[in-house]
Formats: structure tokens, C-alpha cells, sequence
């Protein structure tokens, strides 16, 4: 339990669907500490420019704390992910003490009454998967398979919804273009081998978890950019319309039918022109407000990509939005912001039914390393302290203001 101040805060009035759930997120790799059976942990030490795990924030000794602070500022539903690599350590191997933890996590998120988020899939792969080749290799969807049957039989009974893959297209582009995560690979024909075979590994897991546990609520978290024209000319809008039926929409196109809600993940806006002499495609200068590592805020972005997701005919819960910001100068303003956002699409037809901010900690952010800071609880990484911030407090008012404007509990169950 959190005893320290309380922040003075605004409070807005926001207007939700009777019903709505509000939390937050964060995934294994991230939080956990000491996974030192994937590739993720095998790759930062082989290399000394960038920041290694370690223990993270200990949340894997510390969930029910992290847990009860969630509670405590008013969250109604929490998203996290498992650990491939410590559920099937080696190929066929399942660790029934890692089940165990995951499944007292999910009992304590019961307890407090938090509607459950699991995600499958959280870019991390278990070591011996990596070394056989990874998601390159169509046998993954095998393997991938047998672990969610593993994981359905084990923790089904305790989860709401089912996320099986997190951000794919990031993890494709990432790991084999932009060579920035591992395994490092330039090579497009990898990365559109990796995304089919990943959209296999989904439409598979959705039919297990189905046969398993017929009531399933099974999706995706989409990472999903807001594609606008930054002029009014037809070259801007092609490009537009381009980058968004690729990046957004074509995984879904192969996973369509495999989809009982949509998870969105949005986070920025993107525009970009065409010149034509010299023939080139620039972004347009952002002149706003950024975050830490310079992602434009702009919470019209999320109503966008709301209205557009539309098509898929099923709800839609927005899995990821947040910002870096140490000094939680703009955190407020962009919660307050995102959330009005899906009010407006709501009011259009969208089927939005939840928002989880990202994230509940400040976190280990990938090749960018404990820099950035996401979280609405402040993470000391020598002492493991938290100090939540005072945006999470604001969010705490908005939830109670939204909650008692339809006198609901904010629960689907």
C-alpha cells in the first residue's frame, strides 16, 4: 500500500458508456526482472551500449504491492504479459512453479475485483526458439500452439481477454528492417515471412483457446498510427492511404475472422508530404507539445484510428497509450485528452469499451533501456521504491467522475 502524499489535482468530468473499464498495462520483460531464458536478456549482454534488464521493477516479486496500488488509484482492469520463456524453459518443458506464479498473479488480480488482460506474446521469445530461427521458421506456429493449449488449460479459468500477440508489425519491422531489436536482421522478404507466420500463430491460438474455453474473448493488440495528409493534395492523401492500409490494416486482413474485440494500441500521429522536385516523401515539422523521446501528443490521432477500426464489427479496447514524461509535465493533459478523444468517436459509432494506460511502472523500454519513464508510478531503480505521480491521480479522479456519471462499476462480467 502506497501511504505517501496525495497531489492536489483537477479533476475533469469525463462521460463514459456504462460499463467502461479503465487501467493500465505492462508487460513481463518490462517489469519482471530476470528473464534470463529469452533472447531478449541473451542479447543485451552481448552488447555494451545499451542498458541490461537486471531486475527491472521487480514485479515479479512485487505484483501484489504494484497490484494493490493499481486498486488504489481506481483501476477496474489491468493488462499483463506472460513469460513464454519461464513457462517452457526448454522445448516441451513446461514449469509448473512459473504457472503457479502467473496463476496467483490472475487470483490476486480477482481479488481486488480487476478485470484481466493477458497477453501472449510480448516480443520476447524463449531462448531455444530464437536459436531454432524464431518466428522466420513456420514450425514456431507449432510451437506457439502448444504453449497456448498449455497456458488455456493451466490459467483459463482466471482470464477475461486474451491478447495473443502484441504489436506485431512493430516486432516484424523492428527485429528485420530497422534492425534495432533482435535477432538484428535487414531483410524484407524475413520480415514478411515473420508477419504471416504470426498471423498462423494467431489464428491458431484463437482456435485452442476457443476449444478450450468456448466463452473465450479472444484479440490482438494492434499497434496503430494515425496516417493524415499533411496537405490537401491528392499525392499526400495516396501516401497517407498507403501507409495506413500496410501498417494498419494488413495484419488484420489475415487474422480478420480470428477476432472476438480489437485491441488498439495508439500512441502517435504521423504526416507526411510528397515533394516532387527533388521527388522525395518528408515528415511535417510537429511544432506541439512531445514527449521525453519526441512522439508528437495529439489526441485527435486516437479518435482516427477509433473511427477506422470500425470496419472489423467488434468492440474495441484501447490495450496502450502513453507517453514518456519524467517530469509528468504532460501526463494529465494527455490522459484527459485520449479520453475525451474516444468519447468523440463513441459518439460516431465507435465500439470502445475500455482504456489501459501505458503503463502502471516505469519500466525497462527496450533498446531504449530505463530512460524513458512511462509510467504512472514512479520506479526507483536502486531502492525499488514507487511514487506514484501526480497524473495518476488525476486519472483516479477522472475514473470515479466517469464511473459515477452512469453508476457503474466500470465491470463486463
Amino acid at each position: 500500500m502506497y501511504n505517501g502524499p496525495i497531489a492536489k489535482v483537477k479533476c475533469y468530468n469525463v462521460s463514459m458508456q456504462p460499463g467502461f473499464l479503465f487501467g493500465a498495462g505492462t508487460s513481463a520483460h518490462q517489469v519482471e526482472g530476470n528473464n534470463v531464458h529469452n533472447d531478449w536478456w541473451a542479447w543485451e549482454r552481448s552488447r555494451n551500449d545499451i542498458d541490461h534488464s537486471g531486475l527491472a521493477a521487480d514485479h515479479y516479486r512485487r505484483y501484489r504491492e504494484d497490484l494493490q496500488l493499481a486498486k488504489e488509484l481506481g483501476h477496474n482492469a489491468h493488462r499483463i504479459s506472460l513469460e513464454w520463456s519461464r513457462i517452457e524453459p526448454d522445448p516441451g518443458k513446461f514449469e509448473l512453479k512459473a504457472i503457479a506464479h502467473y496463476r496467483d498473479v490472475l487470483l490476486e488480480m480477482k481479488r481486488l475485483g480487476m478485470t484481466s488482460f493477458v497477453t501472449l506474446h510480448h516480443f520476447t521469445n524463449p531462448l531455444w526458439l530464437a536459436e531454432r530461427g524464431g518466428w522466420e521458421k513456420r514450425s514456431t506456429v507449432e510451437h506457439f500452439g502448444r504453449y497456448v493449449t498449455a497456458v488455456a488449460h493451466h490459467l483459463g479459468d482466471l482470464v477475461d481477454f486474451w491478447v495473443t500477440i502484441n504489436e506485431p508489425m512493430v516486432y516484424a519491422t523492428e527485429a528485420y528492417v530497422h534492425r534495432r531489436w533482435p535477432p538484428q536482421k535487414k531483410s524484407w522478404v524475413a520480415m514478411w515471412r515473420v508477419m504471416r507466420h504470426m498471423a498462423a500463430a494467431h489464428r491458431r491460438a484463437y482456435r485452442i483457446i476457443h476449444m478450450i474455453i468456448p466463452q473465450a474473448r479472444v484479440g490482438i493488440a494492434k499497434h496503430t498510427i494515425a496516417f493524415l495528409p499533411a496537405k490537401r493534395q491528392l499525392d499526400d492523401t495516396v501516401i497517407a492511404q498507403a501507409q495506413d492500409t500496410w501498417f494498419n490494416h494488413y495484419f488484420l486482413s489475415l487474422t480478420r475472422s480470428a477476432h472476438d474485440f480489437l485491441g488498439v494500441n495508439f500512441y502517435f500521429t504521423s504526416q507526411k508530404t510528397v515533394n516532387i522536385f527533388p521527388p522525395k516523401i518528408e515528415n511535417m515539422q510537429w511544432d506541439g507539445p512531445q514527449s521525453d523521446i519526441g512522439w508528437p501528443v495529439r489526441p485527435e490521432g486516437l479518435k482516427h484510428v477509433l473511427l477506422h477500426a470500425r470496419r472489423y464489427g467488434v468492440p474495441i479496447y484501447v490495450t496502450e497509450n502513453g507517453l514518456a514524461d519524467a517530469r509528468d509535465a504532460l501526463r494529465a493533459d494527455f490522459i484527459r485528452g485520449h479520453l475525451r478523444a474516444i468519447e468523440d468517436a463513441q459518439a460516431e459509432g465507435a465500439d470502445v469499451r475500455g482504456y489501459l494506460h501505458w503503463s502502471l511502472l516505469d519500466n525497462f523500454e527496450w533498446d531504449m533501456g530505463f530512460g524513458p519513464r512511462f509510467g504512472l508510478v514512479e520506479v526507483d531503480y536502486e531502492t525499488q521504491e514507487r511514487r506514484p505521480r501526480a497524473s495518476a491521480y488525476v486519472y483516479k479522479s477522472i475514473i470515479e467522475r466517469a464511473q459515477a456519471s452512469v453508476g457503474g462499476n466500470g465491470s463486463y462480467q
